[in-house]
């Protein structure tokens, strides 16, 4: 991760922690590099998650890190969700990190529990909201004086005026995790929740990250996600394992979560390579 703040508390006791890469201000480029090398030699492999928002200089530093170490463990995974949503996959990544899982297979499937979690927020205002798309009515709707508005940023897009519509939630089991920033509403807890049929709902800290990439302070950040490992295990398992013709790891999906060298077509393929089995 790449703030404190992204890293959510585990849910067992058998989750590992998370590590926060820091920003350039904050550690001096050796030693990040002496850093990622110690955890390299005690894991093996890096996952680093981080929100599309970020910083370019801390962003930066992470592909230059990777590249001074020449290495294919160390796997760079731009997120587009907000902030709290990538909170939650971090989570669920690290859950998976003790199963039977190879560090290939776990970093491809980051783009796959993508999918399962719906991430929004309930914001007072979209007047600076630029990561989902908002009419110029709803532009103009954020002038009234009590205007709030329910959006949605994945799976798909969405944006109601509350009292006015729905937003569209999960259709399968999920719990509910809320980070209150400078809002006061019930409506997430009190309506979203039950029209959701969410199963429970968790309290968070809102991450730092979230007002700038919502646009505005006045919000209450939410993610539904999917809390069974079992059924996280599941689904990963589900999915045909393939071999990357590029750094040789596991993947699940069109592109490799490591390299993040695409999948090539069978037919583009050396001669010999086959699917790997669980």
């Amino acid at each position: 991760m790449t703030s404190p703040g992204l890293v959510l508390p585990p849910q067992d006791q058998q989750t590992p922690p998370a590590v926060v890469l820091r920003a350039p201000g904050e550690q001096p480029l050796d030693q990040a590099i002496g850093d990622m090398q110690i955890l390299l030699e005690q894991h093996g492999y890096v996952i680093a998650v981080y929100p599309a928002g970020i910083p370019a200089a801390h962003e930066r530093r992470l592909h230059t890190i990777r590249s001074v170490l020449e290495s294919d463990r160390i796997a760079l995974l731009k997120s587009p969700l907000p902030p709290l949503g990538v909170a939650v996959l971090v989570r669920q990544l690290r859950q998976l990190s003790i199963c039977d899982f190879s560090a290939g297979v776990i970093a491809s499937a980051a783009r796959l529990l993508s999918h399962y979690i719906h991430a929004g927020a309930l914001l007072n205002s979209v007047t600076k909201l630029d990561r989902v798309p908002v009419t110029l009515k709803a532009h103009a709707k954020s002038w009234v004086p009590g205007s709030q508005f329910g959006v949605l940023a994945n799976p798909e897009p969405q944006l109601v005026r509350v009292g006015t519509g729905e937003l569209t939630g999960p259709q399968f089991a999920t719990h509910l995790l809320v980070a209150r920033g400078q809002s006061q509403s019930e409506w997430v807890t009190g309506t979203l929740a039950p029209g959701w049929q969410v199963q429970a709902v968790h309290e968070a800290a809102l991450p730092e990250e979230s007002p700038g990439w919502w646009g505005t302070s006045k919000l209450i950040e939410f993610a539904a996600f999917l809390p069974d490992i079992s059924l996280i295990y599941q689904l990963v398992s589900s999915v045909r394992r393939e071999a990357c013709t590029w750094c040789g790891n596991e993947l699940i999906g069109d592109r490799c979560g490591l390299c993040n060298a695409p999948l090539k077509p069978p037919e583009d393929r050396p001669h010999g390579a086959v699917a790997l089995r669980s």
